[in-house]
């Protein structure tokens, strides 16, 4: 197994007390599995790629446990995980585009992080030129700064540099984003084809667009107000999702073919929770078409078939 998560709790410290951004989240991904990450904006899900990697104030550990490869990872101290950054995990951070230093060229700026974690950048400059190769960007890039290449291209340089070391785990937080249609698709084939080569073990691929999932992730892991909510194959959440949360959400979706005066997309009704106080029971259960009275208790994360996992009671129900 390559990454194990059970019971990570993880909120944000706030004048007014602490938001439950990541409450109680337990589940794990394989050896060359690309999991997707899905759910509407504000319900954790970078929160958790971050907590994993890179987890400094204002967030606050409060409890759980993370697993690489059978090590324990030291989330809750930034110094600790300084060594485990880039080369066991790693991040395509949001707004990736960004994410490199304006002021240094590109090939310069690869050779001071490598020395940062004392690796030499001239015996890992062939191998850099390889990437470059594969993801179809020139060697003089490297002889540029940030600011001379486009959006896309951005991202493909962040992709190599963050897969330089071969890291166990890679995190890829809204990467596509601010792309257009056809850049999207080729990023998505590259994440891909790194994990193909073993390049990087394993994938959590973060992002609001489950069709891009669709095209690239093996299972997806759909997260509801700091909650763990659903996670199948990406098959079964596509096609028979178990959670009333995640039926509606893949209901919302458009499909290819379909005009909107045929058919009007349905949204989900109401509001997401406050999560400084959220709901006690179900956090969904305000906005749940088939909420009854046992919701009001926490439903746990449980599997109900072999690799699909729900939270929901009445899902308990069915297979009781």
């Amino acid at each position: 197994m390559s990454l194990q998560i059970n019971n990570l709790r993880v909120y944000y410290q706030t004048l007014r007390g602490d938001v439950k951004a990541l409450d109680d989240a337990t589940f794990d991904i394989r050896d060359g599995e690309i999991m997707g990450l899905a759910g509407e904006s504000g319900c954790g899900k970078t929160t958790l790629g971050n907590s994993i990697i890179y987890l400094s104030p204002p967030m606050k550990f409060i409890e759980g446990s993370v697993e690489l490869d059978n090590e324990k990872l030291p989330i809750w101290d930034m110094k600790k995980m300084d060594k485990y950054r880039f080369k066991k995990v790693s991040i395509i951070p949001q707004y990736a585009m960004n994410a490199m230093n304006p002021t240094r060229k590109i090939g310069k700026m690869i050779s001071e992080l490598l020395d940062s974690k004392k690796v030499s950048y001239r015996k890992t400059k062939q191998e850099l030129e390889r990437r470059l190769d594969l993801v179809e960007l020139t060697h003089n890039i490297l002889n540029m700064y940030p600011i001379e290449l486009s959006g896309g291209m951005k991202q493909r340089m962040v992709l190599v540099l963050s897969t330089l070391l071969n890291p166990s785990l890679l995190i890829a937080d809204e990467i596509t984003s601010a792309l257009d249609v056809s850049t999207q698709k080729a990023v998505a084939d590259m994440l891909v084809e790194f994990r193909n080569r073993e390049y990087v073990k394993s994938m959590i691929v973060i992002t609001h667009d489950i069709s891009i999932l669709y095209q690239i992730a093996d299972s997806i892991l759909v997260m509801y107000a700091g909650k763990l909510a659903e996670k199948a194959s990406t098959r079964v959440i596509i096609h028979s999702p178990r959670h009333p949360y995640t039926k509606l959400l893949i209901s919302s979706l458009p499909k290819v073919g379909v005009k909107y005066s045929e058919k009007k997309l349905i949204g989900i009704p109401g509001n997401t929770p406050m999560l400084l106080k959220p709901p006690i029971g179900c956090r969904f259960r305000d906005r749940c078409p088939v909420a009854f009275d046992k919701c009001i208790e926490e439903p746990p994360f449980i599997e109900i078939e072999k690799d699909h996992f729900v939270a929901c009671w009445k899902e308990y129900r069915k297979n009781a």
